[in-house]
């Protein structure tokens, strides 16, 4: 099992910690709920290393992305960064991921920590007909999350720039206190605000420590993977493995937003064919009336109790105090309001689908 190069902070911290994605990762520390609450009121600080981050560098570069990706990767300016999908042959999604572009030649790719053998594999082999360098940085690479609305506070006390001008999804190279070429991003997984911060292995520890330091006015706290979870489902994110895979088709997802069919990629047709046939199911939110906490795998029926779904992410919304989950559904019962029954214990309990986010920040 892998361990960041932070466990020893983890442990100094009191963190409990599980395997993940094959790492040894904070899942919490003081409680699920004080960490996720303090991220939306506060600042709170996440060790993220366990993602992947890859270097793609050539005269092809954008056209090799433009294959693989849903997005239109050519709208991207220098220094912003982009949601987007790899897709495969039948338009599944082989993987979420991030795309930062430094300019037309170099881009790096942020991708999940459970799929970064299968991304770069699929990659590399897409890569072939481009001959771009690409460079897997992952095993040196840190990351932190710093999110919540006091994020800003404390990264200004280490940075010369002001932070406050940083466009949402945009990144800068900086010196970041004693340390050189750190890449600071307004990006996050938390729907609170806040910053991504890339730095060297070596870095990170003290990073982090500074970070702490400079925060305690703003009653910053470590944040676990538990309270991570929490914060991206009450903004509706998808979870790869979870809410999207292989076979979830990207319109199906509702990520019609970032699917661009005015350029060629992996899968279009398969997309095309859904997008002018229909969807037989689709990704909705939905929050239960009654007490209960929904979990991924269970049943979802509709008012007659005909099994109509699954559900793929749930939990007891720490700002709400009600239930709330993701899921797959028949369209038929997928509009807004719609009222569903979701099966916990044997009993089954009245939701309703929601318009997501579930909380406005």
């Amino acid at each position: 099992m892998k361990k960041t190069k932070l466990y020893d902070s983890h442990i100094k911290y009191g963190a409990k910690l599980v395997p993940f994605a094959g790492y040894l990762m904070p899942v919490q520390y003081e409680g699920i709920n004080i960490e996720h609450l303090n991220v939306r009121q506060n600042v709170g600080l996440f060790d993220v290393s366990h993602m992947g981050e890859f270097i793609l560098e050539g005269d092809q570069s954008l056209n090799l992305l433009q294959l693989i990706c849903s997005n239109d990767v050519s709208i991207i300016a220098d220094g912003k960064a982009q949601y987007n999908c790899l897709v495969n042959e039948l338009g599944g999604i082989v993987d979420d991921l991030i795309i930062y572009k430094f300019h037309n030649k170099k881009f790096m790719l942020v991708v999940n920590a459970a799929n970064i053998d299968k991304d770069w594999d699929w990659i590399t082999h897409y890569n072939k007909g481009f001959n771009n360098e690409l460079k897997n940085i992952s095993n040196t690479t840190s990351l932190l999350a710093l999110q919540g609305p006091k994020s800003y506070d404390v990264l200004q006390k280490l940075v010369s720039f002001d932070v406050k001008t940083l466009e949402y999804y945009s990144f800068v190279n900086v010196d970041f206190d004693c340390f050189k070429d750190v890449i600071v991003s307004t990006t996050g997984y938390t729907g609170s605000g806040g910053f991504e911060i890339y730095c060297k292995n070596d870095d990170v520890k003290l990073m982090w420590e500074l970070l702490f330091e400079a925060g305690k006015e703003f009653g910053i706290k470590p944040i676990g993977l538990a309270a991570r979870d929490t914060l991206r489902l009450e903004m509706g994110y998808c979870l790869y493995g979870n809410d999207i895979n292989d076979l979830t088709n990207p319109i199906e997802a509702g990520l019609k937003w970032i699917t661009k069919t005015n350029k060629n990629f992996i899968g279009k047709e398969k997309i095309i064919d859904v997008l002018e046939n229909g969807i037989n199911k689709k990704l909705i939110g939905f929050k239960i009336k009654e007490r209960g906490i929904p979990r991924a795998g269970y049943k979802i029926f509709d008012q007659e109790e005909n099994e109509i779904g699954v559900v793929t992410s749930g939990t007891m919304s720490p700002c709400l105090k009600k239930g709330i989950g993701l899921g797959y559904v028949n369209t038929t019962n997928s509009k807004i309001e719609t009222t569903i029954l979701i099966e916990i214990r044997n009993k089954k309990l009245e939701a309703h689908v929601v318009k997501l986010p579930f909380v406005i920040t």
